[in-house]
């Protein structure tokens, strides 16, 4: 095992052209998920008037799964393709991206899902987003540990078809393998929690629908789990010569 190198970055860093645009990037991708999660569940719930049936909770599922899959896809030549704060916090926790990337990533990603939220309410006539809930019999603590576990599972896919240094450039299964687990996860947990695995999945709908019930478990519940998943990833599974060459602590 070795220890990790956090990176606090260069003031520099700030205003950099490619920060900028991976920042955008992250923006773009994270609405465009964002849109089409939160939209697959109005569009069912006006259908049928509910999700809360096997047929709706697949095409839900396939709906996160698609979406996130091309979030991943179009913004991973710019910023690694995150579209995902707790994502984010464990590529930083591992020595991947420095905090003021981070920070610039962080706003991009809750900005997109807001946007993404409001478009979405403008364009469907102004119905109010759904944004995710506990259900009946789920309390926040056993709906904590399930977010935690389901993104454990995600950050580990995508730190090892991603943001593993021994994979290459241009890996075409990162995409799918974090779209893939996104959708088994949402048939796994949704009927209990909606299975976010995002704070930004759940900040703009909550935020343009103003329906804030346990807020905290999808935020603390997605950070713990990435968090570890980086760190288990960094310091077990990469040799000592894949380290990361710039995290040292910069101010």
């Amino acid at each position: 095992m070795r220890a990790i190198r956090f990176a606090i970055g260069r003031r520099e860093e700030a205003c950099q052209l490619n920060t900028i645009r991976a920042a955008i990037s992250e923006l773009v991708a994270t609405a465009l998920y964002v849109f089409a999660a939160e939209g697959s569940t109005l569009a069912l719930g006006k259908l049928y008037g509910s999700t809360s049936h096997a047929s709706g909770l697949l095409l839900v599922a396939l709906a996160h799964a698609f979406a996130y899959s091309a979030a991943v896809a179009v913004s991973s030549s710019l910023s690694s393709g995150y579209a995902n704060p707790a994502i984010t916090f464990g590529a930083l926790l591992g020595g991947r991206i420095s905090l003021i990337r981070a920070l610039f990533y962080w706003s991009a990603q809750l900005l997109g899902s807001v946007g993404a939220s409001l478009v979405l309410r403008i364009t469907t006539g102004g119905m109010r987003p759904h944004g995710l809930s506990l259900a009946l019999g789920v309390s926040g603590w056993n709906a904590l540990l399930l977010e935690a576990v389901t993104s454990f599972g995600l950050m580990y896919s995508i730190y090892a078809t991603s943001i593993d240094p021994r994979r290459g450039t241009g890996n075409a299964i990162a995409p799918v393998a974090a779209g893939f687990f996104v959708g088994a996860n949402t048939i796994a947990g949704g009927p209990f929690d909606g299975a976010a695995m995002n704070p930004a999945r759940v900040f703009g709908p909550a935020l343009v629908g103003w329906r804030w019930g346990n807020q905290w478990v999808y935020w603390i519940g997605p950070f713990l789990g990435s968090g570890v998943a980086g760190l288990i990833y960094e310091c077990l599974m990469i040799p000592q010569e894949f380290a990361p060459c710039t995290s040292s602590i910069v101010v």
